[in-house]
């Protein structure tokens, strides 16, 4: 499996989930030229700007460790773009991190709201 494809598996995973949970996806893989928004998802006057890392193992350390402060830097950058174009009286925004893991042939997800 390439990168790219278990990314696009993890984004779906995540976007499932999330929905499963309550949460209302309303976008995905919006792309600036600065970087893309993986998911931004609604509940309960919540807006939240989910990032999406999947890997195929926790070798080297869990998929949300590679969520690092310059990467942090540029989605709030990032949404705070989307929301002067889409949301511009948003009033509760968080920024979560959906790690997902690749253990015995299935994926273990794994939420962390508030993450940054």
């Amino acid at each position: 499996m390439e990168r790219r494809e278990l990314g696009q598996i993890g984004e779906s995973l995540a976007a499932t989930y999330l929905a499963g949970c309550g949460w209302d996806i309303v976008d995905r893989n919006v792309r600036y030229r600065e970087g893309e928004i993986d998911i931004v998802a609604a509940r309960g006057g919540i807006l939240a700007f989910v990032e999406v890392k999947t890997r195929r193992s926790v070798a080297f350390g869990s998929p949300a460790e590679a969520v690092t402060w310059r990467k942090q830097r540029r989605i709030r950058s990032l949404a705070s773009r989307y929301l002067a174009e889409h949301h511009p009286r948003a009033h509760a925004i968080r920024f979560d991190v959906v790690d997902i893991a690749r253990d015995r042939g299935g994926f273990v997800v794994t939420h962390l709201e508030g993450a940054f």
